[in-house]
């Protein structure tokens, strides 16, 4: 099975397998968007475990 092409660009597997991601909305139209809101933004964070399965379809892990 092939990886998307997509997943690959936006999701990173952690060393204890679990799968990393970016936040949404941190491109443009920031300047409505208080400081606090677009730094928090900036950060990784983990997948959901209910859509983690899903992911590793995509990226061809199952």
């Amino acid at each position: 099975m092939k990886t998307n092409s997509g997943a690959k660009k936006r999701f990173t597997i952690t060393g204890s397998g679990k799968i990393k991601r970016k936040h949404a909305f941190k491109s443009h139209i920031l300047t409505k968007k208080s400081t606090k809101r677009k730094r928090n933004l900036t950060y990784a964070t983990l997948v959901n475990k209910a859509d983690e399965s899903n992911v590793k379809l995509l990226l061809a892990m199952k």
